[in-house]
Parts: C-alpha cells; sequence; structure tokens
C-alpha cells in the first residue's frame, strides 16, 4: 500500500515557475490521496512548496532535517511530525525507512545525490520500493540522456538494471506508482529513452 511517498527536491525553487507549481500541484495531490509526505523539513525552494501544499490540503507532512540545517533551510514549523537526526546518512536513512516510494522533483546537487543513491541501492537489490524521476519541462533530460550513455557503452545492462519511472506531469505520478506496486518488477523496470532524441 502507497502510505507515504519521499519526495526529493530542491532547496531553491528554480528559474521556470513550473517548477513550483508541479511542487504544489503534487504536495496537494498527494493529501487528497491520503498520502504522507516524507521530505527534507525545510520550508525554502520547491521542498517549502510541496509541504505546504500537502498541508494547505490536509495532508500529514513528516520533515526530517539534520542539526547543521535547521536555520539554514528554514525547518518548516508546521509539519506534523519533524525529525531532527546528527547528520545527513541518519537523514537519508529515516526518509528511505519511511517511505514507501520516491519522487524526485527538480532540484541541485543534493537532490541529484538522493535519488542516484536510491537508484544505485535499488540496482544492488536493497530494496525495490519504486522510483519516480518527475520531468518537469524537461528538467531530467540531461540525467535521462547520461543513463541512456551508460547503456549505451556497457556500464548498465540487462542483468544488472537500474530501475525506475518517468513522468512528465504531475498527475500521471501516483497512478504510476500504485501500478508498479501492484504489478511485477517489470512493472517499474527503466525506460530507455531514445539517446538520439535527448
Amino acid at each position: 500500500m502507497l502510505k507515504n511517498i519521499c519526495v526529493y527536491c530542491g532547496s531553491a525553487s528554480g528559474s521556470e515557475p513550473e517548477f513550483a507549481a508541479g511542487a504544489a500541484e503534487l504536495g496537494a495531490t498527494m493529501a487528497s490521496e491520503g498520502i504522507g509526505l516524507v521530505y527534507g523539513g525545510g520550508n525554502t525552494g520547491l521542498m517549502g512548496q510541496v509541504a505546504r501544499a500537502t498541508l494547505q490540503a490536509d495532508g500529514k507532512v513528516c520533515g526530517i532535517i539534520p542539526e547543521f540545517l535547521k536555520s539554514r533551510e528554514l525547518m518548516l514549523a508546521e509539519a506534523q511530525e519533524l525529525i531532527v537526526t546528527k547528520d545527513m546518512h541518519a537523514r537519508k536513512r529515516l526518509m528511505f525507512e519511511r517511505a514507501d516510494a520516491f519522487i524526485a522533483l527538480p532540484g541541485g546537487v543534493g537532490t541529484l545525490e538522493e535519488l542516484v543513491e536510491q537508484l544505485t541501492w535499488a540496482q544492488l537489490e536493497q530494496h525495490r520500493k519504486p522510483i519516480l524521476i518527475l520531468d518537469i519541462k524537461g528538467f531530467w533530460r540531461p540525467l535521462l540522456s547520461l543513463l541512456a550513455h551508460m547503456r549505451q557503452f556497457g556500464f548498465i545492462h540487462s542483468n544488472f538494471e537500474v530501475r525506475y519511472l518517468v513522468a512528465e506531469r504531475v498527475s500521471e505520478a501516483i497512478p504510476m506508482l500504485r501500478s508498479a506496486m501492484t504489478h511485477s518488477k517489470s512493472a517499474f523496470s527503466s525506460v530507455v529513452p531514445d539517446i538520439s532524441k535527448l
């Protein structure tokens, strides 16, 4: 059952208004579906957008933030549950444990690192929780191209696949995650884009 989704996203809002709009839509959609948000605990950027939208739609929010980021990312005091960890490693582990699935919105190096870590753990068969890349306005196309490039040159192959879902619209995300959880492992096999079109 899809009870909680961990959302990785930027502590900045980015240059395109569609990013903030997508984060807000995702938060509201999760709340309307009775799905709790697990996220990095901040009140700035897309992190703040998705959390505030979830709360405004009467959804549940669990923020997990390391001690040293409490002031920098302005911890969201309104969240029903706030957990302060001693470091980033403890934060990421708790976010993983609390989540049934993962969504990556646009973000920076931290968001990329969190997403790639989950992809790696899944590739190493340490979990089978679905991972969805929400490719708002083509933000994640360079990463999808890089993954295709890795396949092309033999660093990712069918016996050791990187498994993920890709959605371009927020409305597609939760149905895709639910389908992946309902069906077999192949339901969330990686989307392999045509590298020539990226």
